[in-house]
This record gives C-alpha cells, sequence and structure tokens, in this order.
C-alpha cells in the first residue's frame, strides 16, 4: 500500500542552494541584456557594409555600349540576308536581303519595313503586327535569323589559300580566321595586318576609356601580325583578337625568277620576306646552270621608276662569282636573273651529242 505522503510530488530544489541559484538567474539576466544591445549594432554594421558578392567594386561594370552588347542583341545592318519563317505561310516564309537603304521588302504587304537597326527579335514583331494590320494572317508567328551579314564579317585576302568574306557575328581570334581561310598560301610572307573597323574601334574606345562609350568610334587602327614567332610559338599574346568588320591581309613574299641557260627555270617564291637573296642561291633554286651558258653575260634586271623604261640591267659575271672572285651580289624580290646561253656552245654541244650517237651505232652494228 502507496503511502499518501510518497505520492506528493517531490522538490528538488533542496539540491541546489539558494545563493547558486540567484546567481545562475542574475547571470542569465546580464547575459540576455548585452545580447540585446549589441544586436542593433551588429545589423546596422552589417546594413553598412555590403557582402563582397553585391560590392561594385568586387563587379566589375561592363560598358553600355561596345562589343558587349552586340554579343546580346545582334543589329541588323543594310545588305543583310535575313531568314523569315512564317508558320503555316509558305509562301512568304524565304530568305530576303536587306536593301542599302536598311529597308526590307516582303511580298502582299503594301509598305516597306525598316529592318536596320532593328534585332531579329524586334523585326519579328514588327513583321507580326503588319501582317496581322493588312488582315494577311490573323495570329501570326514569325521568326527572323541572320543567314549572311557583309557588315558583321571579316575580310580575308592576300596569300591564303581561300580570300573571301568570313561570317564574325563576335569576337574572334587571328588563327581562327586564319584556319576558315584553309591556311597560309606557298608564297605567304611573315606579316599581316589586320584593319580595324568600327566595332574593334569601338570596343578598343570604351577599354581605353570607359567615359567615351557614347562617343564615335574611332578611326580604324593597324595591327601587324609576325606570323613566323605566331605560328612557330603558338604564343596567345601574338594572336590578336579579331571582331566583325576587320579586315585582314597576309602579305605575299616576293618572288625571284631566273630564266634562260639553267635546268629549272621559273619564279621561285621567298620563304622569309626578311631572307636574304643572292644571284648563288637563285642558281641552287633553278637547279645549277646549263653547260652551254654564257657565264660572263648574266644580268639582273630589276625594276626602277628612275631609269627611262622602269628597269636596269644590272651585269653579273657568274665566271668570277662562282670562283669566289667576285661578290655574289643581292637579289631583290621580282628580281630576274637572266643568263644567256651560248649559240656556239649550243651548236659544238649538238654535234658532239651527234658524233656519240654515231660512233655508238658503229659500235653496236660492227658487234
Amino acid at each position: 500500500m502507496i503511502n499518501a505522503a510518497c505520492a506528493q510530488p517531490v522538490n528538488y530544489s533542496f539540491w541546489i542552494p539558494r545563493e547558486i541559484r540567484r546567481g545562475f538567474r542574475l547571470g542569465f539576466l546580464v547575459g540576455w541584456v548585452m545580447w540585446s544591445a549589441l544586436s542593433p549594432a551588429q545589423g546596422q554594421q552589417e546594413a553598412a557594409t555590403p557582402s563582397t558578392a553585391s560590392s561594385p567594386s568586387a563587379l566589375p561594370s561592363l560598358p553600355s555600349s561596345g562589343f558587349s552588347q552586340s554579343k546580346q542583341a545582334y543589329v541588323i545592318s543594310p545588305d543583310d540576308l535575313l531568314n523569315i519563317d512564317v508558320f503555316d505561310v509558305p509562301h512568304i516564309s524565304r530568305s530576303y536581303r536587306v536593301s542599302p537603304d536598311g529597308s526590307l521588302t516582303l511580298p502582299l504587304l503594301p509598305e516597306t519595313i525598316d529592318a536596320a537597326g532593328l534585332t531579329p527579335n524586334q523585326l519579328s514583331s514588327v513583321i507580326a503586327e503588319k501582317l496581322r494590320a493588312a488582315g494577311l494572317v490573323k495570329n501570326p508567328h514569325v521568326t527572323v535569323a541572320v543567314q549572311e551579314s557583309r557588315l558583321h564579317a571579316v575580310a580575308v585576302a592576300g596569300a591564303v589559300k581561300r580570300p573571301q568574306i568570313y561570317p564574325v557575328f563576335g569576337r574572334t581570334t587571328f588563327l581562327d580566321v586564319l584556319s576558315q581561310a584553309e591556311g597560309l598560301a606557298d608564297d605567304a610572307g611573315n606579316t599581316a595586318t589586320i584593319t580595324r573597323g568600327e566595332v574593334a574601334a569601338q570596343v578598343m574606345t570604351v577599354a581605353d576609356d570607359p567615359n567615351q562609350a557614347n562617343t564615335p568610334p574611332a578611326l580604324p587602327r593597324m595591327v601587324t601580325v609576325d606570323l613566323k614567332r605566331l605560328l612557330a610559338s603558338g604564343d596567345p599574346t601574338l594572336n590578336p583578337d579579331v571582331f566583325p568588320g576587320d579586315r585582314v591581309t597576309v602579305q605575299r613574299a616576293g618572288i625571284i625568277y631566273v630564266v634562260g641557260a639553267v635546268n629549272r627555270a621559273g619564279g621561285f617564291p621567298l620563304k622569309d620576306d626578311l631572307e636574304e637573296m643572292t644571284v648563288l642561291k637563285a642558281i641552287a633554286l633553278a637547279q645549277d646552270l646549263k653547260p652551254t651558258a654564257e657565264k660572263n653575260r648574266a644580268v639582273i634586271m630589276r625594276k626602277n621608276p628612275q631609269i627611262p623604261g622602269g628597269r636596269e640591267e644590272i651585269p653579273v659575271d657568274l665566271k668570277m662569282v662562282l670562283i669566289g672572285r667576285a661578290p655574289d651580289r643581292p637579289m631583290h624580290p621580282n628580281d630576274i636573273l637572266f643568263v644567256p646561253d651560248s649559240a656556239g656552245k649550243k651548236a659544238l654541244r649538238r654535234a658532239a651529242e651527234a658524233a656519240i650517237q654515231l660512233t655508238t651505232g658503229i659500235i653496236i652494228w660492227h658487234r
């Protein structure tokens, strides 16, 4: 049987002395007051000091105009070739060329559309509204895509395998453009020039001074590319950026010509436009002289506008050059080394060849 006194709840407060309980209460009260006092100051400090992720200095702002904006929204320009597709209307859906004045003519529409200066999405909305207003299509769905653009392209000319205009809608590099042109031609030199267009001039103007973002584009700048160093080292610092509207020209190396009494007459391109070509090197490229060559009567024909006829003749004594008693003359690009052929030596050689053939025939007959 349970005693009634034992059924009552037991008070365990007697286990902790009264002084210690008062100390706990006082400490809790002091801590709560200090936490309340520090919390507003900490909130104000956090509000006054923004986080690094939202700091303007941590994320540099892009210029309001320039190439970054052109990447986000392409702007249609004159002479662009557009692919316009109107859903379920095949007689309107095809390619259209924007006229030089920036207008666009669509069949069945009574008036032209000013397309230049609009983005493809904006032009889609304009065409849809024109079709709806003319009562041609009740609920038109129009899409516009840029198929070709002369303004947003890079012209590649000079000593490349496929010189032509390549569409470029964003920033690219010189080597990428060169690969589209299928590489260098056999007579390519060691330098190439990039003539900057309006997009590049505007980007460089913004990069130099962001406060001039709304100023007109600067004049095109010229950039020289060292092809020999770039292709040999692959250094990305030697591979400049190319923007839409730029023009890339690969310089041709000089060509020297060797004609006359040589074993291989023709033109020989200089692989290195800075290389010094000499008479002996030219003869080596022509696979040496013929036995009938008049070595002491060779001449170098060189263009010279200051001389009547525009060409001068520089005599070269190949006989003395070959034995080292005369200097090996340098040759310039487009020079012609002419080695005359001696008629007497040629006749004598033919007679000797005939005699050799006759003697050989007699020997064979006697056998």
